[in-house]
């Protein structure tokens, strides 16, 4: 629950510490909920048909009329970012349950293979919000402070604790993730794999001997 006074998102959930959530009116709750089920309805419908999927089509799946979908997202591109930042949202949310339950080199570990998995799958979705927006969209650059705050929040304990080199920094790992989900493309099944190496070389090298 986020705390009394706290920045949270539209459904609730409370922005990390350092990012600056995107201008929005509060909502009641009645439009909290609706607006929570335009952003399932939308993604399940994003995936099955493509980005360029019928608007009326997301709204039947939610359950709500045209004139309350286009009340929360006036634009197909405000519903495909409204989409993509939920999206990232849920990873940053999952990187603090990582952090709180698992040792630092674990959770680190998990929350990347959760990075991984989602470029891998979303990679084409991301790529067309990215492009309607712009990459220095105020939105975009939210999403981009949320993840890179996401793993700082994992590196540093990780650091701390010896098993992550002093000098790794969270915009290089995030492009080496990406750089594994491009890999994958010709070759699925390599992710794990790929993925191993980029951790093994996150972690401190062997102090020379003579």
């Amino acid at each position: 629950m986020a705390r009394e006074g706290a920045a949270v998102t539209a459904d609730n959930r409370p922005v990390p510490s350092g990012v600056s959530l995107p201008v929005e009116k509060p909502m009641r709750a009645d439009a909290r909920r609706n607006h929570g089920r335009l952003i399932v309805a939308a993604r399940e419908v994003f995936i099955e048909h493509g980005p360029e999927a019928p608007l009326d089509d997301i709204a039947k799946r939610a359950a709500v009329g045209p004139g309350t979908l286009y009340r929360h997202f006036p634009t197909r591109e405000s519903l495909l970012v409204g989409v993509y930042q939920d999206d990232l949202e849920t990873l940053s949310a999952q990187a603090d349950k990582l952090a709180e339950s698992l040792p630092p080199e674990e959770a680190l570990t998990a929350w990347l293979r959760l990075q991984l998995d989602y470029v891998k799958h979303r990679r084409g979705f991301s790529a067309a919000v990215k492009a309607i927006m712009g990459l220095e969209a105020p939105a975009m650059n939210y999403c981009r402070n949320l993840m890179r705050g996401s793993l700082i929040r994992l590196l540093e304990p990780a650091k701390a604790a010896g098993v992550i080199r002093a000098g790794v920094e969270a915009p290089d790992v995030l492009r080496l993730v990406h750089g594994v989900a491009m890999a994958c493309e010709s070759a699925p099944d390599d992710g794990e794999r790929l993925l191993d190496y980029v951790i093994d070389g996150l972690r401190p090298r062997p102090a020379a001997t003579d």
